[in-house]
Formats: C-alpha cells, sequence, structure tokens
C-alpha cells in the first residue's frame, strides 16, 4: 500500500475478456491492509480472484511459488504489487503468443521514478530467441509464459535465493521455449519507482549477488554447450550482477571486504571468465574482470579510481591504425604485468576514434584472439563444461 491500489486498478482496466484472466493474489504476511485491499478488490472485480494470504516468507519466490502452482490458465503473468499493467497489456500479449506460437512474451517496460531495461525494445518481434536479441538483458519475471512450458520442466523460484532467483527463472524459460516474441511499440509493464526505496531487489548483503550470478553462470553452462553461444550468455551475469560489485562502491570497502569479494569471485572467475567472454566487454570492463580474476585488488583500486571520475581513457592507434588501445590505469606497465589484448579495443569502441581502419582491423583481431586463445590455459572452458 498505496502502490498495490493502482496496481489493482490497472488489472481492472484490462481490455481481456475478463472470463478469461484468473487473478491470484498472495499476501506474504503484509501488516499495512494490504489483504483487506485484496479481499475488497476480490468482491467487485469483474474476473475470477483467489487471495491467498500467508506467513512472511522474506522474498519473492516463495509467494511466486504459491501462485504458480494455483494457476490453472494456458499463460501466467507475474505482477508485482507495487507496478502496475498498462492498458491492453494481456490482450496484446496473449494474441502475440497465440498468434506466433512462442512460449515467453516480453512486453515492453516502461519505468515510473525508475530505470527501465532498454535495449531490447527496438523493433517488435514475432519470434526471436535469448541469442538473437538483446532479451538476456532483462531477466525480470514480468513476462507472458506460456504454462504448459514451466510444467513441463518443473519450473519454479529458487527459493534459496533472495536476489536474483528471477534471472535464474527467466533465463531458463528463454532456453527452454520454443520461440520468444517481444511487442516493443506499446507500453505493457510500468516499472514502479517506490518512493521508500524498499524494493526487495535493492535490499541484501553483497555475498547475495555473488550466491545470484554462481546460479546463472552454473544454469548457463549446464544447459549451452561451451562456445560462442554460452560466451554471449554470460556476458549477462559477469556484466549486470559480478562487475558492480567492483565499481565505486568498491572504493568505499573496508579491507576484509574487499578481500572476501575477491574470495567469492574466483572460483566464479576460475570456471566462467575466458578471452571470449572478455572481448565481448568494453576495455574498462574486461580490464577489471582481468584484475579480479588475476587476484590483484592493488591494481584494481587505480581503475575503479579513474572510471569513478568518467575519463575518457586516451587512445594509441598503432599497426596502421588498425589497433587501437585505450590507455588505461597500468598500460605496459611492466610491473603490472597486463597483457596488451586488455587494453585493446574492439571495433564498435574504436569506431568513435578518428583515424581507425575498421575493415583491415577485423582480422587483425581474429588473429590477435587465436594467438591470446593459444597462450592461455584451456582451464576457463572446460571447467564450465564440466
Amino acid at each position: 500500500m498505496p502502490y498495490l491500489v493502482e496496481c489493482l486498478a490497472s488489472v481492472e482496466a484490462q481490455t481481456l475478456d475478463p472470463a478469461r484472466v484468473e487473478v491470484i493474489a498472495v499476501d506474504d504476511g503484509s501488516t499495512d491492509g494490504t489483504g483487506e485491499c485484496l479481499e475488497e478488490f476480490a468482491r467487485r472485480a469483474p474476473m475470477t480472484v483467489t487471495v491467498i494470504r500467508q506467513k512472511n516468507s522474506g522474498g519473492p519466490s516463495g509467494p511466486r511459488n504459491v501462485g504458480l502452482a494455483k494457476a490453472g490458465g494456458r499463460y501466467v503473468f507475474f505482477l508485482d504489487a507495487d507496478d502496475r499493467l498498462g492498458p491492453e497489456a494481456l490482450e496484446r500479449m496473449v494474441a502475440m503468443a497465440d498468434k506466433n506460437g512462442t512460449d515467453v512474451v516480453l512486453g515492453k517496460v516502461e519505468g515510473i521514478n525508475r530505470t527501465p531495461p532498454k535495449s531490447m525494445w527496438g523493433k517488435t518481434l514475432d519470434r526471436t530467441d535469448v541469442f538473437s536479441s538483446n532479451i538476456k538483458f532483462t531477466l525480470s519475471a514480468q513476462k507472458l509464459f506460456r504454462r504448459e512450458l514451466l510444467e513441463r520442466h518443473g519450473m519454479r523460484f529458487d527459493e534459496s535465493l533472495w536476489t536474483g532467483e528471477d534471472a535464474l527463472f527467466t533465463m531458463e524459460a528463454y532456453l527452454r521455449a520454443d520461440g520468444v516474441s517481444v511487442i516493443a511499440d506499446h507500453v505493457c509493464y510500468y516499472l514502479v519507482g517506490r518512493d521508500d526505496g524498499k524494493h526487495v531487489t535493492k535490499s541484501g548483503g553483497y555475498a547475495l549477488r555473488f550466491d545470484s550470478a554462481r546460479a546463472l553462470m552454473k544454469l548457463i553452462a549446464e544447459l549451452v554447450p561451451a562456445g560462442d553461444k554460452r560466451d554471449d550468455l554470460m556476458i549477462r551475469p559477469f556484466l549486470i550482477t559480478l562487475l558492480p560489485q567492483f565499481g565505486p562502491q568498491f572504493l568505499k570497502d573496508s579491507e576484509e571486504v574487499r578481500r572476501h569479494k575477491f574470495e567469492l569471485a574466483k572460483p566464479l572467475m576460475d570456471a566462467y571468465w575466458n578471452p571470449e567472454v572478455a572481448r565481448r566487454l568494453k576495455v574498462h570492463e574486461r580490464l577489471r574482470l582481468f584484475l579480479v580474476a588475476q587476484q590483484r585488488p592493488d591494481l584494481l583500486r587505480d581503475v575503479v579510481e579513474f572510471v569513478r571520475a568518467k575519463k575518457q581513457a586516451a587512445a594509441v592507434m598503432e599497426k596502421r591504425a588498425t589497433r587501437v588501445y585505450l590507455i588505461y590505469p597500468h598500460f605496459r606497465s611492466r610491473k603490472a604485468g597486463i597483457p596488451d589484448w586488455i587494453y585493446l579495443a574492439e571495433p564498435r569502441e574504436a569506431r568513435a576514434f578518428e583515424g581507425y581502419r575498421e575493415a583491415a582491423a577485423n582480422s587483425f583481431v581474429r588473429r590477435a584472439m587465436r594467438k591470446v586463445r593459444r597462450s592461455l590455459p584451456t582451464r576457463g572452458v572446460g571447467a564450465a563444461a564440466a
């Protein structure tokens, strides 16, 4: 409350025939009148409404699983109590799934006092998958899922995770789905930022983020064979979950916390970090994670301070402008011993520098990466495949 009032109003305003809609509302031990509000909604709503009241579970996984176990429709949609549906959202998403036979539908998300994911809304896609689009960067649970897919694979939210449980669930659905649809031309979901900032995803200590990254990396390794596709997906946990632990907050952490973060990261870096994952990142992202993999907190601090200052790294062009190296801290320092390829800008980053010869550079980058792969131990890929 009071966000729930607008949430329920958005449900009541849906244009999908109420006879086709079943609402299962799980009151997870609220103390603010939520239960009474839900009961009143159940009495007046034109669709079937079931209200389940239970002791507080501490996270979203338990209530979602309770609701999923009660669901009887062809599709399920998980709506958070502080968010709201866009007009016609359910009608449009169900129509999209029915038209294309897809198992998951993403409806465009817009933020209210909160920043939504953006990179996947460039174009409406009748049928795609997690490898052919940017949907890996939106792993929240607010999607339309074909219930038969979830039941066939026994999919439920992991109640041992206190954050990132929706990322695990949604990624598995993407990987197991017979097609995914994207509605990019109509807002289906409003992601609402609470004034008090008390979102479950923002609570909990840093160690929970490593739990989340570990679970997602393990899932990807189990369901996707080693190779380009796996490396493409590994970008998500490395970039979104792991890297922020080694951003500006790292400078504020105590020495004990810094050591602990490196300890938590080590098995993940040993198992899943490799040159092919690295080259998919921007130079400053790759450099920070490389130093985490090498267990070099002493060098990492300088890099984080540089990034926090939002400085533009200088560039050095070599080999007739086919190589662009970005001069972040410790570049070509003998003492640091960081290999040049860590600082080598991929074409998408190098294009910002006048004089760069992209066509000629592409063949060089391919040769350079083959050389890097031959020179490094294979444990990263091997461990991930094991």
